[in-house]
C-alpha cells in the first residue's frame, strides 16, 4: 500500500501548464517560541496538495488520468483526486498581510514578516520568515458605560473580566470577553442586549510597549419621532406568563393557524399556562415544570433558557423543542422594566413503536448478525419513562487459527426502563434534577449462548443511576447488579484437554452468581468541535460478593467446604467475590482535514479473593482481535509468556491487562480510508498458576512479556456504518525466548505471524 502511494505520486508536475510551477511546500520560521508555527499556517492563503506519508497521493490519482478524456476511469480519477495547486504570487502577498494582521492581534505591533521563494524543477517552495519583538502588554483598563444600571452590573463583575493588566494584548481575549459580558448582561434580564453594544478602543501611545484599553458599552438605539434613531438606556425584562404547548403540532399550525388555535384549551397549573387540545395530559405537568429553569416573575435569563431547552430534549419524549419570547406592549405601573411572555412549543415523538432490526455485530473481531424484534414506549406512565423490550436472535462467526471459522448462536430477551429522575427520596428535589439531569435505569435480560465447545446461560438484573456533571463529564452508578451464570454443558474433549489441566480454568468455568455494583466516570470531548484535538477517558470500578459474604457471616451461615476451598453458597451455588478496576484513555490529534493520529492507553486489573479462587469468566480480560493487539487472533495472546497447547478452541484470559495503541488514519478517496497502526500489550494472571507457566504478572519483568504488533488497515465509511479490515503482523511475540521474540530476527517456520481481522467501527 505504501509503495502504491509513492508510485502514483511520481511526476507531480505532469499537468502543470508551461510557464507555471507547482506549489510544493510552505515553511514558517519564527525567531522565538512565543508564537507557534501551527498558529501561522491557517493564515497562509494557498495550501499545497495534500500528502500522506510525505507523498501527494490525491494529486497522483489525478495525474493517473488523461485530462483529454472524459470517459471512465479518467473522469473518476479526477473526481476522487486533487488537481495540482499552481503557485500564485499574489496569494503569497495576501498571506504576508494576513500573518502580519494576526501578529498585530496578538500584541506584536511591530513584527516583521518577509517571504523567500525558491523554484526548481517546476516546483516552488515558499519560506515565511517572522521576526518578533516583545509584545505590547495591557497597562490599564477604563470602563465607559453609558447605562447606569448596566454599569453597576459590569463593575460588580469586573473581577471576572478576562482582560488582565500586565498580560499581552490579544484580540482573541477581547472577543472572548465580549461574548462573556454579553451573556452575563443578558442573564440579568436585558433581553435586547447583544455583543454589538460592546466596543473596545486601544491606545498604543503609552510608553514602555504598553496599551490602555477603553472598555465601552453603548446605549440601546431605537427609532424615535420622525423615524430618527435615538439612544436610550437598555431595558430590563421580566417574565410575565409562561405558555407551554405540550403537544404542539407544527404541521397543523401551518395548515390553519386559526382553526388550530380554536381547538386548544388553556389550563392554569401551578402558575404556568398549559395550552393543549388533549383532555388528559400526554406527559405529567409536574415533570415538565421541574424541567424548567424559567419562572413567572423572574428576570429574563439566557442561560436558563438554554438549560431548559437541553433538559426538555433530554427527556427523549419530544422531537422538537422551541422556546420563544414575545415583548408585552404594556408597561408595569411604577416599574423600570418591561414584560416578556415565554412560549414553549413541545412536539412529541410517537409514544409507541415496534420495529424489526437486522444488525451486524462485532465481538472482539468476531463478525456476525442479529435479528431483533423491538418494542419501545417513550412515555410509559406519562412521566417520560422510556421502556424497551427486545427479543434477539444472533449468529456469530468465531475465528481460530487452528480450526478456521466456527460459529456461536445466541437467543435472548432484554428489557429496560429509564426514569428521568433519581429513584431516591432524598434526591428528588427539583433543583437537583435541573442541575444534573439525572436518570434511573432498571434492566433485566436472559441469554442463551451456544458456543463452539460449551453452552452458557446468563440471567441478569441491574438498577442504576446516571447524571451529567457538565457537558463533558458523566457519572454512572449501579449499586445493584445481579448475574446468574450457568454452564449446562462443556464438550468432553475440551474439558479434558484444556480446562482440567488448569486449576485457574477449572475455577473459571463454573456456575456462579455475580452480585455487586459498579461505578463509571466518563470524560469526553469527542462530540464537541470534532475538527479539534480531543480527549476521552473512562474509569470503571466494580465489586461483587463483599456485602453478600458479610451479611452471611453476620447471619451465622456456615460456609461449604469441599476438596478445594471453603466458600459460601446462595441459591445452591457459590457467588463470586472480587474487585475490579480499569481505565481507558484516548487522545485524537487532528493533523489536517484528511489525517489524524489517535493514541490509546488501557490498564485494568481484577482481584478475586475469599469466596473466589478465580475471576468469573465473564469478568476476565482477553487480548488480540479487532480491538486489541491486532497481530493476534482474538483471545489467542497471553497470558504473559505462556504458550497454550494446540486446541481447536483457544480462549486465553487473565486478571490483568495493559495495552497501548497508536493509529494514523487518513482519507484516501470516495468512501475509502486507510490506517497504519502499532499495538502493544498483554494479559496476565494475578496469581501463580503452575498449569500456565509464565502467566503470572511480575512487576519487575512484566515489560518482557509485552507483545507488539503492527500493520495497516482499510476502512469503508458508509456513513451509517464503518466497515474495517485490518491486517496485523506479530512484531514481538513474548511466548518465544531471546532474539526469536522479534519478527525480524526470528527463524522461519515458527508459526503464523499475521492475522486478518474484519470488524465494524473504529477499534477505539
Amino acid at each position: 500500500m505504501l509503495l502504491l502511494i509513492f508510485v502514483i505520486a511520481c511526476n507531480p508536475a505532469k499537468y502543470v501548464p508551461s510557464g507555471e510551477t507547482l506549489l510544493d511546500r510552505n515553511y514558517v520560521k519564527i525567531n522565538n517560541e512565543s508564537i507557534k508555527k501551527s498558529e501561522i499556517f491557517p493564515y497562509i492563503r494557498q495550501k499545497p496538495n495534500k500528502r500522506i506519508f510525505g507523498a501527494r497521493f490525491h494529486l497522483g490519482l489525478y495525474n493517473l488520468s488523461n485530462i483529454k478524456k472524459e470517459r471512465w476511469p479518467h473522469n473518476w480519477l479526477r473526481n476522487i483526486g486533487e488537481e495540482p495547486v499552481i503557485f500564485d504570487r499574489s496569494a503569497v502577498d495576501k498571506s504576508v498581510e494576513q500573518i502580519r494582521a494576526y501578529l498585530i492581534s496578538k500584541g506584536y505591533f511591530d513584527s516583521r514578516v518577509s517571504e523567500t521563494i525558491e523554484t526548481a524543477k517546476k516546483q516552488t517552495k515558499v519560506y515565511y520568515d517572522i521576526i518578533l519583538n516583545r509584545p505590547y502588554t495591557i497597562h490599564n483598563i477604563t470602563y465607559e458605560v453609558e447605562d447606569t444600571t448596566i454599569a453597576k452590573i459590569v463593575y460588580f463583575d469586573s473581577t471576572a473580566c478576562l482582560i488582565e493588566r500586565g498580560k499581552p494584548y490579544d484580540v482573541e481575549t477581547l472577543q472572548a470577553e465580549r461574548s462573556r459580558q454579553e451573556r452575563f448582561i443578558r442573564d440579568h434580564g436585558f433581553y435586547n442586549f447583544s455583543a454589538e453594544h460592546i466596543y473596545f478602543r486601544v491606545d498604543s501611545t503609552i510608553p514602555g510597549r504598553q496599551v490602555d484599553i477603553i472598555y465601552g458599552i453603548r446605549n440601546f438605539m431605537r427609532i424615535g419621532h420622525g423615524n430618527k434613531p435615538v439612544l436610550v438606556p437598555h431595558m430590563q425584562y421580566k417574565l410575565r406568563n409562561i405558555y407551554i404547548y405540550p403537544d404542539y403540532n407544527p404541521r397543523d399550525f401551518l395548515a390553519g393557524a386559526e382553526e388550530y388555535q380554536k381547538r386548544l384549551d388553556t389550563i392554569d397549573y401551578r402558575g404556568y399556562f398549559f395550552v393543549t387540545a388533549q383532555k388528559r395530559p400526554l406527559i405529567n405537568y409536574d415533570l415538565l415544570i421541574q424541567s424548567l429553569y424559567l419562572r413567572p416573575g423572574y428576570t429574563f435569563n439566557q442561560t436558563s433558557t438554554e438549560r431548559t431547552h437541553a433538559r426538555l430534549m433530554s427527556l427523549r419524549t419530544y422531537r422538537l423543542v422551541n422556546i420563544l419570547y414575545n415583548e408585552v406592549e404594556e408597561m408595569p405601573e411604577g416599574g423600570d422594566y418591561r414584560y416578556l411572555d415565554c412560549i414553549i412549543q413541545l412536539t412529541p415523538v410517537s409514544r409507541q413503536s415496534f420495529s424489526v432490526e437486522l444488525e451486524g455485530t462485532n465481538s472482539g473481531g468476531n463478525l456476525g448478525g442479529a435479528l431483533n424484534f423491538i418494542y419501545q414506549n417513550r412515555n410509559l406512565f406519562h412521566g417520560a419513562e422510556q421502556f424497551n423490550l427486545k427479543l434477539k436472535g444472533a449468529y456469530e462467526t468465531f475465528s481460530q487459527t487452528t480450526t478456521g471459522i466456527k460459529s456461536t448462536q445466541e437467543f435472548g430477551v432484554e428489557t429496560s426502563l429509564r426514569l428521568p429522575k433519581f429513584f431516591l427520596p432524598f434526591l428528588e428535589s427539583e433543583n437537583f434534577i435541573r442541575k444534573y439531569t439525572p436518570s434511573t435505569t432498571i434492566q433485566a435480560a436472559y441469554n442463551y449462548q451456544n458456543l463452539p465447545v460449551y453452552t452458557r446461560t446468563i440471567a441478569n438484573a441491574s438498577f442504576g443511576y446516571q447524571w451529567n456533571q457538565d457537558a463533558y463529564r458523566t457519572h454512572i452508578v449501579y449499586p445493584v447488579q445481579m448475574n446468574f451464570v450457568k454452564i449446562p454443558s462443556i464438550e468432553e474433549e475440551y474439558y479434558r484437554n484444556v480446562i482440567e489441566k488448569s486449576s485457574y480454568l477449572i475455577n473459571s468455568y463454573k456456575d456462579v452468581l455475580i452480585a455487586g455494583g459498579s461505578y463509571s466516570y466518563i470524560f469526553s470531548r469527542q462530540n464537541i468541535r470534532r475538527s479539534r484535538d480531543n480527549w476521552f477517558m473512562r474509569i470503571n470500578v466494580e465489586s461483587s460478593g463483599n456485602i453478600l459474604r458479610t451479611a452471611m457471616k453476620l447471619a451465622g451461615v456456615k460456609p461449604v467446604t469441599d476438596s478445594v476451598y471453603s466458600h459460601y453458597n446462595i441459591f445452591g451455588q457459590p457467588f463470586a467475590q472480587f474487585v475490579k478496576g480499569d481505565i481507558d484513555i484516548r487522545y485524537t490529534r487532528i493533523i489536517n482535514d484528511i489525517s489524524s493520529i489517535v493514541f490509546r492507553g488501557f490498564a485494568g486489573a481484577g482481584i478475586p479473593f475469599k469466596n473466589s479462587l478465580a475471576m468469573p469468566f465473564e469478568k476476565q480480560y482477553f487480548e488480540g482481535g479487532a480491538n486489541g493487539v491486532r497481530g493476534w487472533q482474538v483471545r489467542s495472546l497471553g497470558p504473559g509468556s505462556y504458550s497454550p497447547p494446540e486446541s481447536k478452541y483457544i480462549n486465553q484470559t487473565g486478571d490483568i491487562k495493559l495495552e497501548a495503541n497508536v493509529e494514523y488514519r487518513f482519507k484516501l478517496f470516495w468512501i475509502l480510508e486507510g490506517a497504519v497502526f502499532v499495538d502493544a500489550g498483554n494479559i496476565w494472571a494475578i496469581r501463580e498458576d503452575p498449569d500456565r507457566p509464565g502467566a503470572k504478572f511480575n512487576l519487575n519483568k512484566f515489560y518482557d512479556d509485552i507483545a507488539i504488533g503492527t500493520g495497516f488497515g482499510m476502512r469503508f465509511d458508509l456513513k451509517f456504518v464503518l466497515l474495517r479490515a485490518d491486517l496485523g503482523f506479530k512484531f514481538r511475540d513474548p511466548k518465544y525466548t531471546g532474539s526469536d521474540r522479534w519478527l525480524l530476527t526470528r527463524q522461519s517456520g515458527t508459526g503464523n505471524n499475521m492475522a486478518l481481522v474484519i470488524a465494524i467501527g473504529y477499534p477505539f
